[in-house]
């Protein structure tokens, strides 16, 4: 099954969890915009993320043509089970990922596209597909070179890609599941909510794990007061970011042209 159906289906299940298991229960499965980032979901799931997936791969096997046969012959991640490769896979692009995402907020060239990410006001699964197309190119470029000097196969790592979508979803979905002491290796929707925060408590200087909060607690960018949320989500002027898709996607080159 490609890509896009997974994502359909690991959506769905979400819109359900949220109405079944509400984290902030005042808050409307049609909310404001959220038109505007199923079209990121549409655009970015589905166009964007599989053509940029595919010339990534393109370019990394080419780069792995220019290696020695040697080298992946005598692999070790190439010699082991499918379930191995997809758990160093998963470690490895995780950690990578959360190295790409700290260059995406301290890179003030780079936070510029972020910022469409972080200017959304409330939270539900949908907003892990609101990114600027150009985080994608970023992402991959940093990410699929790296993997594939590992040696592993290619399915594994497609599961991989599967399971941070759910876990990304997860994240950022409006619902109400307690991790206990796995919180402290894991991700998680309330722990992630303070990443959105737009005071300078929490906010984008902090926790930035995609399926592993664990990064954050070894290098001290971890931030969780477990017994509330955040008074208010985005980042100090944010009245900045347009309002509707085709202009958010402009925004950055223009707003780099503004003096």
């Amino acid at each position: 099954m490609v890509y896009w159906w997974w994502l359909l289906g690991v959506s769905l299940c979400f819109v359900l969890l949220e109405r079944i298991f509400p984290a902030r229960r005042t808050q409307k499965a049609l909310r404001p915009q959220i038109w505007n980032d199923l079209g990121y979901l549409a655009f970015n799931g589905h166009f964007w993320a599989v053509w940029t997936g595919g010339v990534s791969a393109g370019l990394a096997l080419s780069f792995r043509s220019l290696l020695p046969a040697s080298w992946f012959e005598d692999a070790w991640l190439g010699n082991q089970h499918v379930v191995i490769q997809a758990v160093v896979y998963l470690l490895v692009s995780d950690f990578l990922q959360w190295n790409v995402h700290r260059l995406l907020h301290g890179v003030p060239f780079l936070w510029q596209f972020h910022k469409i990410h972080h200017s959304a006001h409330q939270m539900d699964w949908a907003v892990n597909f609101r990114f600027h197309w150009m985080e994608l190119v970023v992402y991959r470029t940093l990410l699929y070179l790296p993997l594939a000097l590992l040696g592993g196969g290619w399915q594994p790592l497609f599961w991989v890609a599967v399971f941070a979508t759910a876990w990304g979803h997860f994240n950022h979905a409006n619902v109400r599941f307690r991790l206990g002491p796995l919180g402290y290796l894991f991700n998680s929707p309330s722990m992630h909510l303070w990443h959105h925060d737009a005071s300078d408590e929490g906010g984008t200087a902090k926790n930035f794990g995609i399926v592993f909060s664990c990064w954050d607690f070894l290098f001290g960018t971890a931030f969780w007061p477990r017994e509330r949320d955040p008074g208010r989500l985005g980042f100090p002027s944010d009245e900045e970011i347009p309002t509707d898709i085709l202009r958010q996607e402009i925004f950055p080159v223009l707003r780099r042209r503004t003096p």
